[in-house]
């Protein structure tokens, strides 16, 4: 519990922070992917995998993940009916069989109508995806952040001593 709170509390000082802004889009992006597959399956290690590899916030991700997977839910229909014309397309059937064939791809369980469209589903989103978090992310730190910093409430907590109790521990153990 606390390291996805920890997580979470590294997502907003980044959204606050000048920097950063691809890798808040990377991770709610790949967190689509999270929320868009099954949880117990090789594309769920592999977008894991790429968390952990390269330079992507975890905090967005597993937001992102969690809001991604209800919204798997409700688009499910869709999806089946998506990963059911593309595994039964005639001139697919070639590439599933052999896909099928390699060992260690029937893990991904692309086979099922449900998954395969989910995956479609993700991949064609990604590119939007990302392309609409970097723009809410800016769009975030241009309106939200600025009127949240200029209001009272604000200057009410950075002027305190707690405040400055919290700035001083997170400047000694905070990294």
């Amino acid at each position: 519990m606390t390291i996805l709170f920890k997580q979470l509390l590294n997502l907003i000082k980044l959204l606050h922070s000048e920097n950063g802004t691809t890798q808040i889009a990377w991770g709610l992006t790949l967190g689509a992917f999270l929320g868009f597959s099954p949880f117990f399956s090789l594309q769920t290690i592999l977008v894991l995998f790429i968390l952990f590899f390269f330079r992507v916030q975890f905090g967005a991700a597993f937001l992102s993940a969690f809001v991604f997977k209800l919204v798997a839910f409700l688009i499910d229909p869709l999806a089946d009916s998506l990963g059911q014309w593309a595994l039964e397309e005639p001139s697919l059937r070639p590439l599933w069989t052999k896909l099928y064939n390699i060992p260690i791809i029937p893990y991904t369980r692309f086979n099922n109508s449900i998954v395969m469209g989910s995956f479609l589903v993700a991949l064609i989103l990604s590119p939007f995806l990302y392309f609409m978090f970097i723009f809410m992310i800016k769009k975030y730190r241009t309106t939200v952040a600025v009127r949240f910093e200029n209001s009272k409430v604000y200057k009410a907590i950075k002027g305190s001593k707690y405040y400055d109790w919290y700035a001083k521990y997170n400047d000694l153990y905070g990294r």
